[in-house]
């Protein structure tokens, strides 16, 4: 094939190994085993930047293709394949962001008409959901992210999944530490960002300063002569939402959003978590194709088939177009937060790719590189640190991840070792409070129940379970269990010092001296510090203290009298040496 013949294949920054084998014409399977036999251990999902891709089409050698890379200024980061001829309009997928109580979630409830606030535990949303509303007669699809830091990987992978984002900045409280994350989340993922400048029915509501902020970190407002809408709203009185939806679809007709249905459905796994009764219930996000019950699908290292699924509101559905997110029934395991599905055409096939999957992270990760940090840090755990235990159980796996990762930012500055012992979905079970028991493991449990036959049991085998609803509650607690690890501060306190001017018994562990208290005092039970000349020779602690040979509680500076010593070490103690008297006591420390 002639050069100016070649297949064409664009990659924005990355592509996966899905996306690389269907622009090949390659089944996934084929590409993966193709990708091993030349030592490339890769999985489904796995992104190869552009160089690596052009690297495996030179090991293949594969002919008639040629790769080019693709400008992304207005692409999201989640790389989409050529569409066809037969590609239709889509929904946008809007990922809602800001700042913890600045509003996005009201703002939702009010655009939805649906309470969503009062089932979240403090107020605060702990998951990504999906939600999807019309306005003129066309759908688009909402993500409602995690405000609170303590969820930026749930938030992250948000704006991952978005075409627009809208950020909350509430009027009255301006730009927030949040609120710069998810500025740059929604940056990096190439999306449109529009901001809804929030509660400006509040007192104190300032929107031309909240304009300002903003501008500082690279939103210039449409009004001052840059590219960003910027609407003022009341997600409480509904001022002006019917304007943020018409901006929002104004906005996916300018990016002209499109997806091949034709094709075999795939998307992205938004949450997963057991149900009773249910097994596996895992949200999904469709981006291709037309997912339907009975289908088989992959995620990651499962698979299964779409036994039931159910709309935002929990409404069966027969089959979910392009963004559209659904809640799914069937999957064998739990596939990861995060993962891509695509659709197979039978069990056989979708068996095989999870294997194959499941097995690629297996040689990724027991091919893992140690650096020379990494043995350091080990060697200091086994040296200095000491270690914290703890399984984590979650509701869904979005918050487990989410948990795992805000405890290891928590800084010990070395000192403690978190080890996470196991992580799962689900209530408490036995096998957790075994895999604790002896260990001085602490379980913790986020948005889950402990059963009354597993309380007894924990209780019966010395085992800490506890559990939180608010995930900031549970850093906290954590952070106070690393803090009693910690060895306690040593803190010294000047009393006192002395002048020895004579020297009256010496025996052999204790010796009575005379002197002068030059400044401060002295007192029974106080340590000292013996300096002859320059040096330090000693320590000796003082039993008791004499004036004009009576039992005194103190000499205080001026005073001369006698001290009775306790001594260690065999030291002596001679004229003119000096006592320097303090206190010393250990102090808890905080992280």
């Amino acid at each position: 094939m002639a050069e100016a013949e070649a297949k064409v294949i664009q990659i924005a920054g990355s592509i996966t190994v899905d996306e690389l084998a269907k622009a090949l014409g390659l089944s996934v399977t084929q590409l993966i085993g193709e990708l091993f036999k030349e030592g490339i251990v890769a999985t489904i999902n796995q992104r190869l930047d552009f160089d690596t891709a052009s690297l495996i089409l030179d090991e293949l050698g594969i002919k008639g293709v040629k790769l080019e890379r693709k400008n992304t200024s207005t692409q999201t980061s989640e790389i989409r394949r050529e569409l066809s001829d037969k590609a239709v309009e889509r929904p946008p997928v809007v990922a809602v962001m800001g700042h913890v109580d600045h509003g996005k979630t009201t703002l939702l409830d009010t655009l939805l008409n649906k309470k969503t606030v009062e089932r979240e535990a403090g107020g605060i949303t702990q998951h990504i959901s999906a939600y999807q509303l019309e306005h003129e007669g066309r759908k688009i699809t909402f993500l409602d992210t995690p405000g609170h830091e303590a969820f930026a990987a749930i938030r992250q992978h948000g704006a991952m999944l978005t075409d627009i984002v809208v950020i909350v900045v509430a009027a009255d409280d301006g730009v927030k530490p949040q609120t710069v994350e998810a500025i740059k989340f929604a940056q990096g993922a190439n999306a449109k960002i529009i901001v809804a400048i929030n509660k400006i029915d509040r007192e104190g509501a300032d929107v031309p300063r909240t304009m300002a902020d903003l501008s500082q970190h690279g939103l210039q407002p449409e009004e001052w002569g840059g590219d960003v809408t910027m609407i003022p709203v009341s997600a409480k009185r509904g001022d002006n939402l019917e304007k943020l939806l018409d901006m929002i679809l104004l906005t996916s007709d300018i990016e002209e959003l499109k997806a091949d249905v034709e094709i075999p459905s795939e998307g992205l796994v938004i949450e997963s978590h057991m149900e009773m009764g249910k097994g596996s219930v895992v949200n999904l996000l469709v981006t291709g194709g037309e997912l339907k019950t009975g289908e088989f699908i992959v995620a990651g290292a499962t698979y299964g088939k779409v036994r039931t699924m159910l709309d935002y509101k929990g409404k069966p559905k027969g089959k979910a177009l392009p963004s559209t997110p659904v809640t799914v029934t069937g999957f064998k395991e739990l596939p990861n937060f995060g993962d891509r599905f695509v659709e197979v055409k039978d069990e056989k096939t979708a068996r095989k790719m999870a294997l194959l999957n499941a097995q690629a992270e297996l040689n990724a990760n027991a091919s893992a590189n140690v650096t020379s940090t990494d043995l350091l840090r080990m060697m200091n755990v086994a040296d200095n640190s000491k270690v914290f235990n703890v399984i984590i159980k979650g509701d869904v796996l979005g918050s487990v991840t989410s948990v795992v990762d805000s405890l290891k930012m928590i800084d010990t500055k070395g000192e403690i070792t978190l080890n996470i012992v196991a992580t799962g979905v689900g209530d408490v079970t036995e096998n957790d409070v075994y895999m604790a028991e002896g260990g001085d493991t602490v379980i913790y449990g986020f948005n889950v129940s402990v059963p009354i036959n597993i309380s007894k049991m924990a209780s019966r085998d010395g085992v800490t379970i506890k559990t939180f609803r608010v995930i900031y509650e549970l850093l906290d607690d954590a952070k106070a269990e690393m803090e009693k690890l910690l060895p306690e501060e040593v803190i010294e306190e000047e009393k006192g010092e002395l002048k020895v001017l004579g020297v009256f018994r010496t025996e052999r562990t204790a010796i009575i001296a005379g002197g002068e208290v030059l400044k401060g005092e002295v007192k029974p039970g106080y340590l000292a510090k013996v300096v002859r000349g320059k040096e330090e020779i000693g320590e000796v602690e003082v039993e008791s203290v004499q004036k004009e040979k009576i039992d005194v509680k103190e000499l205080v500076a001026g005073e001369t009298g006698g001290i009775s010593l306790k001594l260690q070490n065999k030291l002596t103690i001679s004229i003119n040496d000096r006592l320097k008297f303090f206190v010393r006591e250990g102090r808890k420390r905080k992280l």
